[in-house]
C-alpha cells in the first residue's frame, strides 16, 4: 500500500505550512496528480507549492490554455496542467503531453480523472476535500 500523509487546514492561514510541508514530500516526485471537487484549493494549493520551489512566474490556473510554463529561481521549469475542460483524449494527444510528461520536469495536473486511460505511470496523488471550510489534504506517495 502507498505511503499516506494526510493535513487538515481549518483557515486559509494554515495553508501556506502546510502546502510547504507537501511540498517537501514532492520534492522528489515529477507527476503530481491533485484531485478535488471544484472550489476545493487544487490552483491556490498549487501556487504555494510552486512558490516553495522559487517559481518565479505568476501562478494561475491553466483552465482556458490547458497548460502553464513556470520558471524557478533555479532554472528549472514546472508545468501546471488543468484537464478541466478536455472532452476527449484526442485533445491531450494533440497537446503533446508526452512531451510534458516524459521531459523529466515537474507536472503538477489538476482534474486528472479526465485522462485517466492516460496515466499508467509512478505518480504521486493529491486527494483535496472541503467540508464546512475544513480543508483535508492527503497525499499518496
Amino acid at each position: 500500500m502507498a505511503d499516506e500523509k494526510a493535513f487538515v487546514c481549518k483557515n486559509l492561514s494554515e495553508l501556506n505550512v502546510i502546502a510547504e510541508q507537501i511540498a517537501e514530500l514532492l520534492k522528489n516526485s515529477t507527476i503530481v496528480l491533485f484531485k478535488g471537487e471544484m472550489g476545493a484549493g487544487k490552483t491556490t494549493l498549487i501556487s504555494l507549492i510552486c512558490k516553495f520551489y522559487g517559481v518565479t512566474d505568476n501562478v494561475s490556473s491553466p483552465t482556458f490554455s490547458i497548460v502553464n510554463e513556470y520558471h524557478t529561481s533555479e532554472g528549472e521549469i514546472i508545468y501546471h496542467f488543468d484537464f478541466y475542460r478536455i472532452n476527449k483524449l484526442s485533445e491531450v494527444y494533440d497537446l503533446g503531453y508526452e512531451d510534458y510528461f516524459f521531459s523529466g520536469n515537474k507536472c503538477l495536473i489538476e482534474w486528472p480523472e479526465k485522462i485517466e486511460p492516460l496515466i499508467n505511470f509512478d505518480s504521486v496523488l493529491v486527494l483535496m476535500d472541503v467540508k464546512d471550510e475544513i480543508r483535508t489534504i492527503k497525499v499518496r506517495l
